[in-house]
């Protein structure tokens, strides 16, 4: 762990925290490429003609991105239920992410406020929250905004919100995920970011992103922020 991550808690005024990834996996039990499926035979049923071009698309938010930026607002909002609708599916069978409830908790008990900023819907991140008893300890969530999937992060609008609404400047924030649309989003915004390379492959991605910080487990981040010994079992509650 570096120095300057060991300062994170005593110069960050706020934390926030990409969902699926580092807070969890949202779709450990109901897999993404079957999602994207589902959204996909919506399209088909509706008879739109970049349906096709879809076959092969395993991230469902990439099919809200392409309906987006191809089909009218009806159709868009269409897979926007779908993709809602199976988000709060799959968060009965997320995986919680290790040490993500540690960072959680531990950033209450030092008084750092902690936004959760997602590309999955509010709805699903709230219900995973209150599910896992989180909830008392988030501030704050701003998930993806309805059926405008432009304003998803790497676009900086919802991590410039979360600041505004915790009343802290962008520069004072200290984004937190684990993909490269949350480095290039908080760089738009001016926030400081730790990259979650989860997987060995991210982390030369995140440095050459220009990631503040880049850690492979969120252990890290607890250490951080108050000095766990998470090792020996220290873990907060």
């Amino acid at each position: 762990m570096t120095a300057a991550l060991e300062q994170l808690g005593g110069k960050a005024a706020a934390l926030l925290l990409d969902f699926d990834g580092p807070v969890c996996s949202i779709f450990a039990g109901y897999p993404a490429p079957i999602v994207a499926r589902v959204l996909v035979q919506v399209l088909i049923a509706q008879r739109a003609e970049f349906a096709g071009d879809l076959d092969d698309e395993q991230d469902p938010l990439e099919v809200l991105r392409l309906t987006g930026a191809l089909a009218d607002a009806s159709l868009t909002e269409m897979i926007e239920d779908a993709l809602v609708a199976a988000e709060l599916r799959a968060v009965g069978s997320a995986e919680p992410t290790s040490y993500a409830r540690e960072v959680i908790v531990a950033a209450r008990q030092v008084g750092l406020p902690l936004a959760v900023v997602s590309n999955n819907s509010s709805q699903a991140v709230e219900a995973y929250l209150r599910a896992h008893r989180l909830d008392r300890h988030v501030r704050l969530v701003v998930g993806r905004a309805y059926a405008a999937p432009t304003r998803m992060k790497p676009n900086p609008a919802p991590i410039l919100q979360a600041a505004r609404a915790l009343g802290v400047e962008p520069d004072l924030c200290v984004l937190l995920g684990d993909s490269l649309s949350d480095i290039e989003g908080a760089k738009a915004a001016g926030t400081r970011v730790i990259g979650f390379a989860n997987r060995p492959a991210k982390k030369q991605a995140f440095e050459q992103a220009g990631a503040d910080w880049v850690v492979t487990s969120m252990r890290e981040v607890a250490q951080a922020l108050v000095g766990l010994d998470v090792a020996s079992g220290d873990h907060v509650s």
